[in-house]
């Protein structure tokens, strides 16, 4: 793989453990998006809810420079091969076309597709059985064409170690050499719950890979 450091930013936090009132709400966010949940008394999708917000607070958000005008959307292809992906829940893909709805992008290229499956991270995954980013590497591709662009942003629902955003980006450099590749996630993993402070906690950061190890920070 080229890439050893990808960009990333992040809106709201998580913590799988805890027990404080704050911690337990971060966690059903947490789950209501990861099941497409709607907000706002039922009537507003989470993503549009997510994309709204974001438009909103854009000049204030670290990450404000990744959305420019002529970036491409790419978003994170589920774990597994999607047979029906029209009828096929797939967040990062709803979140990228609510941002894009919201002048925060270009367009939406849906081009990197899951060729073989990994397995899912999980809370109690230890460290050797979490797929690594040359696992996601080796399990995606690249199909289509963008139109002219000089920035790409992957868009997923949650990122912990980031292991899936370099495997990805390493795909896409491959295919796009002179794009600037960065990565967005509605949610950051915090695992260590003392450091956990709001749901709201947009932040900028970096993905790095040593050996096989992903490391995210913050």
């Amino acid at each position: 793989m080229k890439i050893s450091t990808v960009n990333y930013g992040s809106l709201l936090s998580y913590t799988p453990r805890g027990k404080t009132q704050k911690e337990i709400d971060s966690k059903i966010f947490r789950h209501n998006l990861k099941a497409g949940r709607y907000v706002r008394n039922d009537t507003v999708s989470m993503p549009d809810w997510i994309a709204d917000l974001m438009k909103r607070n854009m000049e204030k958000l670290p990450f404000a420079d990744f959305f420019q005008s002529n970036t491409v959307l790419v978003p994170v292809p589920k774990s597994a091969p999607m047979k029906d992906k029209a009828n096929t829940l797939w967040v990062p893909k709803d979140v990228a076309y609510a941002l894009v709805a919201q002048g925060l992008g270009k367009e939406v290229i849906s081009c990197l597709v899951r060729t073989k499956p990994v397995k899912t991270a999980h809370l109690g995954m230890m460290g050797a059985e979490r797929p690594k980013a040359i696992d996601h590497y080796n399990s995606v591709t690249v199909q289509g064409t963008l139109s002219k662009t000089e920035s790409i942003v992957l868009i997923d629902d949650f990122v912990t170690r980031g292991a899936t955003f370099l495997g990805c980006a390493n795909r896409l450099i491959e295919v796009f050499p002179k794009c600037k590749i960065n990565a967005f996630a509605v949610m950051r993993t915090i695992s260590y719950s003392p450091d956990f402070k709001n749901v709201y906690s947009p932040c900028i950061g970096t993905v790095n890979l040593c050996g096989e190890e992903t490391f995210r920070r913050p």
